[in-house]
């Protein structure tokens, strides 16, 4: 498996997307991505149906963590909330992260509960309380590439000269990444970029509070992981909606032949052949 703080060595940036379960991981493998990230929002509303407000707790992340991380070869960066409670249970959460196969996790200073960083109604906690929590996070590791993203959602409640002061702090205190949530102009990216000397991460929505910009231009802004952390549950949420509603219009799905993958591609997709060699290797009439 690739090092992650290898990567954040590099100078090119590391573009990541977000995935919510294993078959969109392998995907995102086979297309050749060298990281992904586990999308909290992505994991509550394919779970439950419900929006990122606070619903998954430890347990949904980390199953989903072991699931997704199974199911690939390359590091798997796991939304770990706020670290659901105090800087102990930060501790458990990245003790178990790190043995269900995650590769690093972010860590939010928001209050609990918690919601998505583009909607309104955030709260923060302290410094100090998120200080705890981070040092938990950075003692809990026992593998030195386990990489540790400090999250600050300081700019929507106190303004970004206090998220950026916040964003110092934690770099201070042993993050391995810096991430300030929803700056809302390319100036403000900028003033991110020039204030904070730690490898960044810039979240790219669509539709969200931060304009989107290429890769290159974020990482020649100061950004080193540029994050697409919704990108493909967008886009499985309309290309559902359209081919269900064409079924429900005509009773077909013809019309969309050429915009779905067919049967042995999935099948390929999901690995079926090596699954056969094992059954044919591992069958009964191999043991008699």
């Amino acid at each position: 498996m690739k090092n992650l703080k290898s990567m954040l060595k590099s100078k090119k940036p590391l573009v990541i997307p977000g995935v919510y379960d294993a078959l969109g991981a392998k995907i995102a493998q086979k297309v050749g991505f060298d990281a992904m990230f586990q999308t909290g929002y992505g994991t509550s509303a394919t779970l439950f149906g419900m929006p990122d407000f606070g619903f998954i707790g430890a347990t949904e992340t980390v199953d989903n963590a072991r699931r997704i991380s199974r199911a690939v070869s390359v590091p798997v960066i796991v939304d770990a909330d706020t670290g659901y409670g105090n800087a102990l249970s930060v501790w458990k959460l990245v003790k178990e992260l790190e043995s269900a196969g995650a590769a690093g996790i972010f860590l939010e200073d928001q209050k609990w509960p918690k919601r998505c960083g583009h909607m309104q109604g955030k709260e923060i906690v302290p410094q100090e309380e998120y200080t705890e929590k981070l040092s938990a996070a950075i003692d809990a590791r026992e593998n030195k590439d386990f990489i540790i993203v400090a999250r600050t959602d300081a700019r929507a409640t106190e303004g970004l000269d206090a998220a950026i002061e916040r964003g110092n702090q934690n770099k201070k205190t042993g993050a391995d990444a810096v991430f300030v949530e929803a700056p809302r102009s390319i100036d403000e990216m900028k003033k991110i970029g020039k204030e904070i000397n730690a490898p960044l991460v810039a979240n790219m929505i669509e539709g969200g509070a931060t304009p989107l910009s290429s890769a290159e231009t974020l990482n020649k802004m100061g950004f080193k992981i540029i994050l697409y952390p919704l990108s493909v549950l967008y886009a499985n949420t309309f290309a559902t909606m359209n081919i269900l509603k064409e079924l429900k219009k005509s009773g077909e799905t013809t019309k969309y032949k050429q915009k779905v993958v067919n049967f042995d591609q999935f099948n390929d997709l999901v690995e079926l052949s090596k699954f056969r060699k094992m059954e044919k290797r591992y069958g009964s009439s191999k043991l008699k």
